[in-house]
């Protein structure tokens, strides 16, 4: 087996996930603990966070809880500069951390529009520029943005911010992709399709808790994705297996795209 597919290399590595409490961003943070790496879980939800912690210390891992609201970018330099300082650099960034409304246009304000930006796309920069200049020094580093099917195919009805944040999330990693490719920084993005979150499940911003008998019938697979299932395909586009690979982004839908179009 050659050297750029010998997954040993990736452990040990400091992995930082932002909305790392519920969701795929929890399933990556335990993914990666898995996987021997040290995981900095951060989101705005600290019991949940917290929660994370414990349970991948519990199953013997390495973790700890970082609170971060992506719309501060005093907040994201200073945890940046600490787990830089601490352990010598942030080796994968998983810029997960995002909000899904349903506002009508007609209730879409300036306000919420912004709000929407600045968690979903916005959010992501604040945690990748800082993180960079170590990645540089080091001449290596992976980050993976979440995106959606929303982003990349879909159009969602009274979901207008969030669709064009999610499409703008490809835009930067294509850029980014571009930008740090010779400083040895790899960036990709995953756009899950219907996965059973709690956002997914809202009555109020989504399916609500009826998704997976609304949803899966135009489903190849005939199912909603698992949480795992995404942190899964993260874990591999960090991974050294992934080594040649960026710029680009992964639908991971259950055949969802291909099965309608």
């Amino acid at each position: 087996m050659s050297e750029g597919f010998d997954m040993t290399h990736d452990e040990g590595r400091t992995v930082l996930v932002t909305g790392g409490g519920i969701g795929i961003g929890r399933a990556a943070c335990e993914a990666f603990a898995a996987r021997g790496c040290h995981v900095v879980v951060t989101d705005v939800l600290e019991a949940e966070g917290r929660a994370v912690v414990q349970a991948i210390t519990e199953q013997g891992g390495s973790a700890e809880f970082a609170a971060l609201d992506v719309r501060s970018t005093m907040q994201a330099d200073a945890l940046v500069a600490d787990v830089v300082a601490r352990r010598g650099g942030i080796d994968v960034i998983v810029a997960n951390a995002g909000i899904a409304h349903k506002v009508p246009l007609d209730r879409l304000s300036d306000e919420k529009w912004d709000e929407t930006h600045d968690i979903d796309l916005k959010g992501m920069l604040r945690v990748i520029r800082p993180a960079v200049p170590a990645m540089k020094t080091r001449g290596q580093g992976t980050i993976i943005c979440l995106s959606s099917i929303m982003g990349v195919a879909y159009g969602w009805d009274e979901h207008v911010a969030y669709s064009a944040a999610k499409a703008g999330v490809v835009g930067l990693v294509r850029g980014l992709a571009t930008e740090l490719a010779r400083d040895g920084i790899r960036v990709n993005g995953v756009a899950p399709g219907y996965i059973r979150t709690a956002q997914l499940l809202s009555a109020e911003n989504s399916l609500g808790p009826d998704a997976a008998a609304m949803a899966s019938p135009y489903i190849p697979m005939g199912r909603l994705g698992e949480p795992a299932e995404i942190a899964g395909v993260i874990a591999f586009l960090a991974s050294s297996a992934a080594s040649y690979l960026t710029g680009q982004v992964l639908t991971v839908d259950g055949g969802l795209l291909v099965g309608r179009y």
